[in-house]
């Protein structure tokens, strides 16, 4: 007989039995937790040595650098915290700066997760606790009184506690069909904050292929090529690799895409090829920008896609593998998973080498707004946007009334969620503060 919504909110609910939701608060670092610099330098073992200082000196820039990059020592110290079983396809990496504005192929502007290096089925509890401490640490970074983090970080948890229980109410495919366009992204701020976030949004659709192509490219010969800024973009001769590397990548990445985009991407020639350090955590790791121009457009007609390494989720060791056996084609499917809507050219490919790696376009409209310039009330609301992004991504791949059972309506587990921040961000402010004596000691070289 199938399980009623009724049965599963009630399994939900029962799951307080096992996990109290006051006990998602009840955190502390254990005498044996391992050294958080021991697993930065371990992932550094997969990475391009000669950029691996430039990961550590971007995350010893702040506390809140530091998190950024710090998704696996999280996530070890996620795998100690109370969970209730239930599964969701998890980001992550859920921080309040992995979320932003993109296109989708209709060319319509959404709010949603754009960031899946990470993603892998997992508990639910750990995206939301990655999110809030999130807040907490750009709070105490900000120097917000006590009370303000504190109320940014509630508005979080309960936000996503209530729009999980919308969700729990929908059938599945209106979930699946549910997304945040940026008119709803305007309509969750109060008046006063409107104008701020239509400039935002004004940006976001300045920030495309082409400006891509103007800030990265100068005309060589009559022909664009990428400007080299070593060690951070460096072509791929010099990054000691041969062109014909990089064809067969595209080549096998070719025959991951749908039929007829293939036949837009064939219409494009492949007339530049550059390695490319990106982001935080991601610096190391291999990352390539590939340049495309199209057919006989007087103004041109470029593309760049970014053909990024999938290095194992963070998660695995805690959560079992993916089922997939490859790392790219577990990026794609997760970002299809969670995402209302997907890059028109995401797809997968694998090296000679036997490197996996994700392929999608660089700067297809896109816009992220800064936290570090939010003041608290502004914060609050950026965070609670978040949180409702979130909610609806797990109650696309999760068990949305189950979910909502447990959570409730009191503010029980918003309140616990405040108390696992504060006292997680705690830990990450002296967890950069041994990065940065590392730094110090030569243990790691930063530059």
């Amino acid at each position: 007989m199938t399980e009623t919504r009724r049965d599963r909110i009630e399994r939900g609910r029962a799951l307080r039995e096992s996990v109290p939701r006051s006990a998602h608060g009840e955190w502390q670092p254990s005498q044996s937790r391992k050294d958080p610099i021991a697993v930065l330098e371990r992932q550094a073992k997969s990475r391009v040595k000669e950029l691996v200082p430039v990961r550590y000196a971007r995350m010893a820039e702040s506390p809140f650098a530091f998190f950024r990059g710090a998704a696996a020592v999280m996530a070890m110290d996620l795998a100690a915290t109370p969970a209730t079983g239930l599964r969701v396809q998890a980001c992550g990496d859920a921080h309040v700066n992995n979320f932003g504005k993109f296109a989708t192929p209709e060319r319509n502007l959404l709010f949603d997760i754009n960031d899946f290096d990470e993603t892998l089925p997992g508990p639910w509890e750990w995206d939301v606790k990655r999110l809030c401490t999130s807040l907490a640490i750009v709070a105490r970074q900000r120097g917000f009184r006590v009370e303000e983090g504190e109320r940014v970080i509630e508005a979080a948890a309960r936000t996503y506690r209530e729009h999980m229980a919308d969700y729990a109410r929908m059938r599945m495919l209106e979930v699946w069909y549910d997304r945040i366009a940026v008119e709803d992204v305007i309509a969750h701020f109060p008046a006063r904050y409107r104008g701020a976030v239509r400039r935002d949004v004004e940006r976001a659709q300045k920030r495309d292929h082409r400006r891509a192509v103007a800030k990265l490219t100068k005309p060589v010969d009559g022909e664009s090529r990428f400007v080299e800024d070593p060690p951070l973009v460096v072509h791929v001769d010099r990054a000691g690799h041969g062109k014909d590397v990089v064809d067969a990548m595209l080549e096998d990445y070719r025959r991951s895409l749908a039929v007829e985009r293939r036949v837009l991407l064939d219409r494009y020639t492949l007339v530049d090829v550059a390695r490319r350090v990106v982001g935080v955590g991601s610096v190391g790791t291999r990352c390539w920008l590939a340049l495309f121009e199209g057919p006989f457009h007087p103004d041109g007609d470029p593309l760049v896609l970014q053909i990024k390494e999938a290095q194992p989720s963070v998660l695995e060791p805690y959560v079992g593998a993916c089922g997939f056996e490859h790392g790219g084609l577990r990026v794609v499917a997760g970002q299809r998973m969670i995402q209302a809507a997907s890059d028109l050219f995401l797809g997968w490919c694998t090296a000679p080498s036997g490197r996996k790696y994700y392929v999608r376009q660089m700067w297809d409209v896109k816009g992220q707004s800064d936290p570090m310039t939010m003041t608290p009330s502004g914060l609050g609301y950026y965070g609670a946007l978040c949180a409702w992004t979130l909610a609806r991504a797990h109650a696309r791949t999760g068990d949305a009334a189950a979910i909502a059972g447990y959570l409730g309506k009191s503010n029980r587990f918003d309140r616990a969620i405040v108390e696992f921040s504060a006292r997680y961000a705690e830990v990450n402010e002296k967890d950069h503060a041994a990065l940065c004596a590392a730094i110090r000691d030569g243990r790691v070289q930063a530059a």
